[in-house]
């Protein structure tokens, strides 16, 4: 069975693969309102099992902390520096996700092929983001920070997760809600938020659910179940796979052009993914 968190961790991947279709959809709203009502809906739509809430208030705060305080860092990035530039710091957390692990986890190693598949993953992801062309300046060093903070939330979130007591995926919706009633509240200092209400047609409405049902909602509790199961290099690996599914996305629904650049780094990242991940063709590996 120690392959059966695949289907755990690729449903995450192909879920947040629809991120960034379905955040150009909205991107007329705030991210900050955008974000607080979709983890809201999540949260509310996992009510039915919230008999499985009651855990241990480290366990929430490590749960909030993960996903709130990631999509903090993430839009605080997107203010303060160019988006290529800052998306691209922050998919560096996969590659943390696979060079943290033997930090949090004793007797785990990294070989040569969890550091090669690691990097060459992030290599492909540089080319299908930037396409080739970077302008990283000094003057959005704090963009850049913002962004670096994200990965190493989202990072050290997955890898905290698996070490933390035995708590079923099913309380991630707890973690949801209150992340989205902070990222709501955080918006309302701004105000607006009846009118940014007004301003939602049925089509937003239902991108808006989506984004909570999918990558703001679903995404995170296969995301836990996956860690908890699974081997955190085979999964930072294979989640490189999620910005080439999320190009090819973007050029079949959003009229993006597919480039040479972009044919490169998908290479990069099958590449990396299936070195990163040949402890699952290897009898009794890629357990934690």
């Amino acid at each position: 069975m120690k392959r059966a968190y695949l289907p755990l961790a690729l449903s995450s991947i192909v879920l947040w693969s629809f991120l960034a279709y379905l955040g150009a959809e909205l991107n007329r709203f705030p991210p900050l309102f955008i974000t607080g009502v979709a983890l809201t809906l999540s949260g509310l739509l996992s009510l039915f099992r919230a008999r499985h809430w009651k855990i241990p208030f480290k366990t929430l705060l490590v749960g909030v902390g993960g996903i709130f305080g990631y999509h903090a860092f993430y839009f605080s990035a997107l203010h303060h520096a160019p988006a290529v530039e800052a998306n691209l710091v922050n998919y560096l957390w996969p590659l943390l996700i696979v060079l943290f692990t033997p930090l949090f986890f004793k007797g785990v190693s990294l070989l040569p092929h969890h550091l090669l598949g690691a990097f060459l993953g992030f290599a492909g992801a540089a080319l299908v983001i930037t396409q080739g062309h970077l302008a990283f300046s000094t003057a959005y060093l704090t963009g850049y920070l913002f962004a670096l903070l994200a990965a190493m939330t989202w990072a050290g979130y997955s890898l905290t997760t698996k070490k933390l007591a035995s708590f079923p995926s099913s309380a991630v919706g707890a973690f949801c809600l209150v992340s989205g009633i902070l990222a709501l509240t955080l918006f309302s200092t701004q105000g607006g938020i009846p009118a940014t209400l007004a301003r939602l047609d049925p089509r937003d409405w239902i991108n808006l659910i989506l984004l909570g049902l999918g990558p703001l909602g679903f995404a995170f509790f296969t995301w836990d179940a996956a860690l908890k199961r699974g081997d955190p290099r085979v999964i930072g690996a294979l989640t490189y796979l999620t910005p080439l599914l999320s190009t090819l996305i973007l050029v079949k629904g959003g009229g993006h052009p597919f480039t040479t650049p972009t044919a490169f780094g998908m290479a990069a990242i099958v590449t990396g993914a299936a070195l990163g991940s040949f402890d699952l063709f290897r009898t009794g590996k890629a357990e934690t």
